[in-house]
């Protein structure tokens, strides 16, 4: 599948050039992927508009790339397994296993992995 047929939702998108959540939304930009950052208090990331909550999403999402700590993506579980995603990228720190328990049960892929790492050695 081609990378623009694959949209891509960064949970935690920052404006922070120095945050992974912004490098990842540039990086995955320059390989051709669709992304919707979600930030419940920006309004444009990177040129892109930015989604504030999971329910205003309402198209096919290939992957979900989380940069949020488990402590707030615990309680979206629910929103996530509504979206149907292909697989959740569980990025360093990030890391739940009660989340990606419950994602595994509704069928959705979990990796717990690099999505900048990915990106660079072509295996997102």
């Amino acid at each position: 599948m081609d990378p623009s047929e694959k949209t891509v939702i960064v949970l935690g998108a920052s404006k922070n050039p120095e945050r992974y959540a912004n490098k990842a939304i540039r990086l995955l930009v320059d390989n051709g992927y669709p992304v919707i950052p979600v930030n419940p208090r920006e309004q444009e990331i990177e040129g892109l508009p930015v989604v504030h909550v999971l329910a205003e999403i309402d198209q096919p999402i290939h992957t979900i790339t989380l940069y949020i700590g488990p402590q707030r993506s615990e309680r979206m579980g629910e929103d996530i397994i509504l979206l149907k995603p292909q697989r959740v990228i569980f990025n360093p720190g990030t890391e739940s296993e009660a989340l990606k328990s419950q994602l595994e049960s509704a069928g959705i892929q979990c990796v717990e992995g690099c999505t900048l790492v990915m990106l660079h050695t072509k295996q997102f």
